[in-house]
């Protein structure tokens, strides 16, 4: 009956024109299914471009594997997200000190649901980040799809179509009909004697592995800290969660794209916006963040 099964397994992976998954504990690219941590579900996504802001935690210097199959090192410029595909390069910025780093994210976390972003011991000491502090997380697309393209499990693993067999085809120049002028050549032609390389051979390339310890300074720009709920096609239903939490109903979008926020705050610290959270949670409240602005 094993045998059977896993004659089975092949015929299917056969016909769907894909590879297996990689071996548990193989670096690779993943999404993963909806999962609970700290006592709060999180929805993994696909997100190669944005930013959000919220607050850091900082990693234990436990190593480990991590989600993705890779080792977690403390001393690397590593992260973990709840929800961002994994691996993913992320630009952290230091709202309270201006400095910014890039680091790899490669795990789930933190545990802690009111934090945005757990961070190495090392990326969190080049930061100025001692417990935690306010951040923006902002995603390098060009260098998260660079790593989807190059892992197992990400686009490299699509099944690929090969183009139908064509027949020989015989080519012969003409001369133009009288009264006619034959079009100039192409500059790129003229220049280089062929035609231009296909778009998708120009891979912007993989991201250094581990990443440089390069910390830029900016000017710092500590917000406000905010308890943000769901939001609403309907402000009847958001009224009725804002009364919930204890916040307020806020408009956003124009036109026919309004919809309707919850929010509570601002906090005068992190202590008294977690405080906030907590409650939130008791209430039944899943869908919430703590953010800054």
């Amino acid at each position: 009956m094993r045998i059977a099964a896993l004659c089975s397994l092949a015929v299917i992976f056969a016909i769907a024109g894909c590879a297996p998954p990689p071996p548990a504990g193989s670096p690779h690219w993943t999404l993963g299914e909806p999962y609970q941590m700290g006592g709060m579900w999180s929805y993994p996504a696909e997100r190669f471009a944005g930013s959000d802001t919220g607050l850091a935690a900082v990693l234990p210097a436990t190593r480990k594997r991590t989600t993705n199959g890779e080792y977690y090192d403390p001393q690397r410029l590593v992260a973990a997200h709840r929800i961002l595909q994994l691996p993913a390069i992320v630009t952290v910025e230091n709202l309270e000190t201006g400095k910014a780093l890039r680091v790899r994210v490669n795990d789930r976390g933190p545990e802690n649901p009111a934090r945005l972003l757990g961070l190495s011991p090392r990326a969190a000491a080049l930061l100025g980040v001692t417990s935690t502090a306010q951040i923006r997380v902002t995603v390098d697309e060009a260098a998260s799809r660079a790593l989807a393209r190059s892992l197992p499990g990400g686009d490299a693993s699509l099944p690929k179509v090969a183009a139908a067999p064509t027949a020989r085809v015989e080519r012969e120049t003409l001369a133009p009909p009288p009264g006619a002028r034959a079009a100039d050549p192409p500059p790129y032609a003229v220049a280089h004697g062929s035609a231009p390389p296909p778009a998708e051979a120009r891979d912007p390339g993989l991201p250094p592995d581990p990443l440089p310890e390069t910390v830029t300074q900016g000017t710092p720009a500590p917000g406000r800290l905010w308890l943000e709920a769901s939001t609403f096609e309907r402000r009847d239903l958001a009224a009725a969660q804002a009364r919930r939490l204890g916040g307020e109903v806020e408009r956003v979008g124009e036109g026919r794209q309004v919809q309707w926020r919850v929010r509570r705050g601002p906090f005068a610290d992190v202590a008294s916006a977690d405080v906030a959270f907590a409650a939130a949670r008791r209430a039944g409240l899943n869908e919430l963040k703590l953010l800054v602005d």
